[in-house]
């Protein structure tokens, strides 16, 4: 069964450095999208989980699962200045499944902007980089997915700058 999203009114981001409310097109709306990690993943099991090459693989949720969420979170009103245009989004999990987030609550899946500044591709290289970082034990696993869940550009600022 898929969730349904419920959105209240229409929240429309910006292209700037930070919209009205001072939040940056690339961070999810805190209150629609606050993250959710899967209970599967734990610090004691990420060697049989998350760091076996191809895991990822066997959660991820199909397209059949993301897309139409997608599309409903554009449509009403999760989008950049009205731009509803699918291509211009990935359907992405704040806390992504490589530190343990979870494939399918809506509470961990945004349509994240590709075409800005803090857009879907330096977030997947933070992604690596806090895999990496917690494969290798430098970085527990809580931390990694708290550097997503509280602001992923500042993780990105802290641990992929330089």
């Amino acid at each position: 069964m898929i969730a349904a999203v419920v959105l209240v009114g229409a929240v429309t981001l910006s292209t700037g450095a930070a919209d009205g409310a001072g939040r940056d097109p690339g961070l999810p709306i805190r209150s629609v999208t606050p993250g959710a990690t899967n209970p599967r993943v734990t610090q004691s099991n990420i060697h049989s989980t998350i760091c076996v090459s191809g895991y990822t693989a066997t959660i991820r949720p199909l397209e059949s699962f993301t897309e139409p969420l997608k599309y409903r979170q554009l449509d009403s009103g999760y989008n950049l200045r009205g731009d509803t245009r699918a291509s211009h989004y990935e359907e992405d999990h704040l806390v992504p499944l490589e530190v343990g987030g979870n494939p399918t609550s809506v509470k961990n899946l945004w349509p994240e902007p590709r075409l800005t500044t803090w857009g879907a591709t330096r977030k997947d290289a933070l992604e690596n980089r806090m895999h990496r970082l917690v494969c290798s034990g430098t970085v527990s696993l809580a931390v990694a997915q708290r550097v997503f869940e509280v602001d992923w550009i500042a993780g990105y600022q802290r641990y992929s700058a330089g």
